[in-house]
């Protein structure tokens, strides 16, 4: 589901007065031609594609560099630096055709011994400093065919490497410029073949981006882009709504209805990677019962918080995954509200009026401590009271969730970036796992683990629908929402399109 939500009021006046006299954390840059001016939350310390998971980086490094593969604002894979790929030797070989005439922009050329590099660098001492690496440890070797083709060799079948192969770590990097200035100077000013190359980044600050005069795909329709780092929200939407940037990314649910009353501002959304769950402790407490674990999820209203809560910024799901993502099962459709099921499971499960139940979850998620107390409200309308814990960020992810401290339920939420199921289900549900203390069943490990040992879709979607069901029926998690992507663009742009991922991408916008 995408959505455009525009609105007009005259409530503008407020934040323009404030935005004057906020401090500009940035100059404006001076190029001399068109300017697109972005405003986001955080700086990703570092623009080296295999150092960093963060999507801040993403809605940068996308315009400065590519992947063999291309992944669209729509999901749909597409060649990108490869033009096609087939698998070869009963599919331990892949291998890759690559595009012609491309080149860095230092005008070092794209060619079989830039993907062996980036490879060789990603899997080894250098990659293994930072956080991609695991990603892509289903590459045994990438052998040099000829200037224009390369092999990869797998270790082991990955039926979800060509989604990766658009991702993060997997950007094609020039050799001879690296080795020339060093890693940390890449680091700071990288050299990839996209539609903008880095004129400047400065950490903490922003970065300055200029239009490639020779990208093989064409012309970006703006001269530069000045990507600022504001992690004030106020201060980031005020600058959008005064003028100060075209594009603001990141936009906090307490800035939608300033931004939607706001005449020369566009509130663009589309539902995103991010799921929330709540997961049930389903080894000890009265949520061992299925019937219980059913009475909760039928005793809360999904579809209220979303539009209470949420703004109507979210959509609701009926597993951890939203309905962009392969794997996902049309035919289930979110648990009914339904309280008086619920109190009548509960009783046919021997649970007293009153019993009390605990939610933990990471403190610092101010949205989720709202959402626990409408699910407290929720459950003591069936006879539950909840406790909510919040904890510490690392203590949560390091020790209450994964060494199973948690109470009867626990708060998940994931961005599954590459919008498959099995980098959200194998983490949730299969025996072993660091997300997963709770369940060890042999037939959702036996699914989890036949979707991965093949290439054929149609195997892998019936047993990712499958896992989905299964967890369904059984009510291993209460599925709650998966959040929207909010974008805050100036109707002076034309030419954006939303990134479900944020990874936004600015060659085909105009500014007028």
């Amino acid at each position: 589901m995408s959505y455009k939500l525009n609105s007009f009021s005259r409530g503008a006046v407020c934040a323009t007065l404030l935005a004057s006299a906020l401090t500009v954390l940035m100059p404006a840059v001076s190029f001399a031609q068109t300017t697109l001016n972005v405003a986001q939350r955080q700086d990703p310390q570092n623009l080296d594609p295999i150092d960093t998971f963060s999507l801040s980086w993403g809605s940068i490094a996308s315009n400065i560099f590519e992947g063999l593969v291309f992944r669209g604002e729509d999901l749909q894979l597409q060649p990108g630096l490869a033009t096609s790929w087939e698998f070869l030797d009963n599919e331990t070989r892949i291998r890759f055709n690559l595009r012609k005439g491309v080149a860095f922009h230092n005008g070092e050329p794209f060619n079989a011994d830039a993907v062996k590099y980036t490879f060789d660098r990603l899997l080894g001492a250098e990659g293994e400093k930072g956080p991609q690496r695991s990603n892509y440890t289903s590459i045994k070797e990438v052998v040099v065919v000829d200037a224009h083709t390369v092999d990869f060799l797998m270790e082991r079948p990955d039926p979800v490497l060509i989604t990766k192969l658009a991702g993060y770590g997997a950007m094609i990097v020039p050799p001879k410029y690296i080795e020339e200035v060093g890693e940390e100077a890449f680091d700071l000013k990288p050299v990839g073949t996209g539609p903008f190359e880095v004129a400047e980044y400065t950490p903490t600050v922003g970065a300055k981006l200029a239009k490639s005069d020779t990208y093989w795909n064409g012309e970006a329709k703006v001269d530069a882009v000045n990507i600022r780092f504001i992690s004030e929200d106020a201060t980031r939407i005020a600058e959008l709504l005064s003028g100060g940037v075209d594009i603001a990314l990141n936009i906090p649910k307490p800035s939608v209805e300033t931004i939607r009353e706001n005449e020369r501002v566009d509130l663009v959304a589309v539902d995103g990677p991010t799921v929330v769950i709540t997961r049930f402790n389903t080894e000890t407490g009265i949520t061992q019962d299925p019937r219980v674990r059913r009475a909760i999820a039928l005793a809360i209203d999904t579809d209220a918080i979303i539009e209470s809560l949420l703004g109507g910024l979210a959509s609701p799901i009926s597993s951890a995954q939203g309905e962009k993502s392969f794997g996902n099962a049309p035919d289930l459709t979110p648990y009914a509200y339904d309280p008086e099921q619920a109190r009548a499971l509960l009783a046919e499960a021997g649970i007293a009026p009153g019993t009390e139940i605990t939610l933990d979850f990471p403190g610092n998620y101010d949205t989720f401590r709202e959402v626990s107390q409408v699910l407290a409200a929720y459950l003591d309308m069936v006879g539950l009271k909840l406790n909510v814990r919040p904890h510490e960020n690392s203590v949560y992810y390091n020790d209450i969730q994964p060494n199973g401290k948690t109470g009867e339920l626990y708060y998940f939420g994931w961005g599954g970036w590459t919008f498959d199921f099995d980098n959200t289900a194998y983490l949730l549900y299969h025996t072993g796992e660091r997300q997963n203390a709770y369940i060890s069943d042999e037939k959702l490990d036996a699914l989890l683990e036949s979707q991965r040992t093949t290439y054929d879709t149609d195997v892998r979607r019936k047993a990712l629908q499958d896992v989905a069901r299964y967890s369904y029926e059984n009510t291993l998690d209460l599925p709650l929402y998966n959040e929207a992507t909010l974008y805050g663009v100036s109707t002076r742009v034309e030419g954006f399109v939303p990134a479900p991922d944020d990874r936004a991408r600015y060659m085909n916008v105009t500014v007028k």
